[in-house]
C-alpha cells in the first residue's frame, strides 16, 4: 500500500513551474495561465489598488501569483488574481493571512456548474479566513462585477458597464470604474 503524504507550504515554496497554485485538501492545485482580457482586467484593478495603497500609506496591492497563507481545516493558501492586504510586510515570503479584498477574474475554463460550485466554495473559504470582500469578475456577463461581502455572502451587489464598483468595507473610499476592465478598442 502506498500512503501519500499531504503537500505542505514548504512544497508550495519549492514549486519549479510557471503559473500559480494553491494548497487545498493537502494537495497542490495548479491554476492554468489566463488569457489577455482577464489578465488586462486584473492588472487594471491592481494598478488602481496600488494607487490607493500609496495615497493612504497602508496596505499592499498584490497581483496574480501572490500567495496568502491561511489556516483553514482544508485550505492552506489562496492565490487571487488581484488583492489588497493589510497585514505585515512579508519580505520574500508569502503573505501571512488572508487579504481583506480578493479579486477572481474568470478565464475561459471558469464556466459551467462545476466551476460555479468551485468558485462558491472558494468564496466561502475566503470569508472563513477573514476576507471581507470578494469580487467575481465575469467579462462575458452583463453583470461584470459581482461583489460578495462577508456580511451577506449569498447576495452579491452587481455592477455593469458605466457603473463604479466598490469594495466596502475592505477598502474604504476606493472604487473602480467597471469600464476600465476593458482595453480601449481602436476604431
Amino acid at each position: 500500500m502506498i500512503i501519500k503524504k499531504p503537500a505542505t507550504i514548504e512544497d508550495l515554496y519549492r514549486l519549479d513551474v510557471d503559473g500559480k497554485a494553491e494548497l487545498v485538501n493537502g494537495e497542490i492545485e495548479f491554476m492554468t495561465p489566463t488569457g489577455g482580457e482577464p489578465n488586462f482586467a486584473a492588472l487594471q484593478i491592481v494598478l488602481s489598488l496600488q494607487q490607493y495603497a500609496e495615497q493612504t500609506e497602508q496596505g499592499w496591492a498584490t497581483s496574480d501569483g501572490a500567495a496568502f497563507i491561511v489556516d483553514l481545516p482544508h485550505r492552506q493558501s489562496f492565490s487571487p488574481d488581484a488583492a489588497y492586504f493589510l497585514g505585515p510586510d512579508p519580505g520574500m515570503k508569502f503573505f501571512s493571512g488572508a487579504p481583506v479584498f480578493a479579486v477572481e477574474v474568470r478565464s475561459e475554463g471558469d464556466y459551467g456548474q462545476y466551476a460555479e460550485r468551485k468558485m462558491a466554495a472558494k468564496r466561502t473559504d475566503y470569508f472563513a479566513a477573514g476576507t471581507l470582500v470578494v469580487w467575481d469578475v465575469d467579462l462575458e456577463s452583463e453583470d461584470l462585477v459581482r461583489v460578495y461581502r462577508a456580511s451577506d455572502p449569498e447576495n452579491p451587489t452587481l455592477f455593469r458597464r458605466g457603473e463604479t464598483a466598490d469594495a466596502e468595507p475592505a477598502v474604504p473610499g476606493w472604487s473602480f470604474p467597471v469600464d476600465k476592465l476593458f482595453r480601449p478598442r481602436k476604431k
